[in-house]
């Protein structure tokens, strides 16, 4: 895995390095869902850090809460406003913020959306993302294979991001399924499945007390929930209260995906049995590089070979590794967290 990441940076910074140069007088925006998810700080964290060493202007902006596209829409235009040379954005909704972003590619922005690819991919120039079903279908085959004969008896909440569904959502709650073995019917949607182990879907806003909350509606539905898919950690950590009010904390799987540093501890500390990592920090300091070199002289960034978006990487994160799935331990992931 670190050969994997290294690999992927080293292409990046040589097909950028022309750009260091000559960046000064160029800007990026960075537009995230919240400023307050650790996942989106590391993020914010990682694109300064290299605006700083490329001598370029970064301004950053973000909704007041997940889902609050009205506010990235406002920041989108005053971008373009501003005359921005990109914009790096992590949408909140996937579908609505494509407007928005035409408007600022008709204006000649190069628009490079993070971890969220939007709906459809190719309306920003470029997705910088984990590959997010390949994510979600790692728990899945871990918690699958960890439960052995038992997950045909599964119990499942699924605890997913937004009604509206954007795409990061879909994909892990998709890859999740698909990993656990379960027919998912429209890969393109979640809550259309008809087998009978998904006992709810409930949305979560990708925080604890949308963790905690959704968590006790679904126990509502069927106090005997064994497995819960969450979207990320701060929702498996509200689902682990709901769990532990109840004294049911400690037979109870539940599967997340980030890989943040406070994730990985969740791990080690039993509340999350697996965690899929991924490298927020990464994507931002590679999306930065890549406005820096498109100011430069209008190159646009390539993706992976194979895949409609540059893939920045993904490991499972346990101490209980599971047949033929393949993890990195926690001792791994803390050193890796968010990097």
């Amino acid at each position: 895995m670190k050969k994997l990441l290294i690999g992927t940076a080293l292409v990046a910074v040589t097909s950028a390095g022309s750009a260091m140069a000559d960046a000064h007088g160029a800007s990026a925006c960075l537009i995230t869902k919240t400023d307050t998810n650790p996942f989106f700080v590391k993020m914010r964290e990682g694109a300064q850090a290299k605006a700083e060493e490329l001598g370029i202007t970064l301004n950053a902006y973000a909704g007041q809460i997940d889902g609050d596209n009205e506010a990235q829409v406002a920041a989108i235009e005053t971008c373009i406003a501003n005359g921005a040379s990109g914009i790096l954005l992590t949408a909140s909704d996937t579908a609505a913020i494509v407007p928005s972003v035409e408007a600022a590619r008709d204006a000649g922005l190069l628009v490079i959306a993070l971890d969220t690819p939007l709906s459809p991919i190719d309306a920003a120039n470029a997705t910088f993302a984990t590959d997010n079903f390949l994510a979600g279908e790692l728990i899945g085959q871990w918690a699958a294979a960890t439960l052995g004969d038992e997950a045909a008896n599964a119990k499942i909440a699924m605890l997913d991001l937004a009604i509206s569904q954007p795409t990061v959502g879909v994909l892990r709650d998709q890859g999740f399924l698909t990993g656990f073995g379960i027919d998912t019917v429209d890969v393109n949607k979640w809550g259309d499945e008809t087998d009978e182990r998904i006992i709810c879907n409930e949305v979560t806003a990708g925080n604890e007390e949308g963790g905690r909350t959704a968590m006790e509606n679904c126990l509502a539905v069927n106090p005997d929930i064994n497995v819960v898919y969450t979207i990320n950690e701060p929702a498996a950590a509200g689902a682990y209260e709901a769990l532990s009010a109840i004294g049911r904390q400690d037979d109870v799987l539940i599967v997340s995906v980030d890989g943040g540093c406070p994730g990985v501890q969740n791990v080690a500390d039993g509340v999350i049995g697996a965690t899929s990592q991924q490298y927020p920090l990464l994507m931002a300091s590679l999306g930065v590089e890549a406005i820096a070199q498109f100011a430069k002289d209008g190159t646009l960034p390539a993706n992976t070979e194979g895949k409609d978006f540059l893939d920045t990487g993904v490991a499972l994160v346990t101490d209980q590794p599971a047949d033929g799935v393949e993890s990195i331990s926690v001792a791994e992931g803390t050193d890796l967290c968010w990097g």
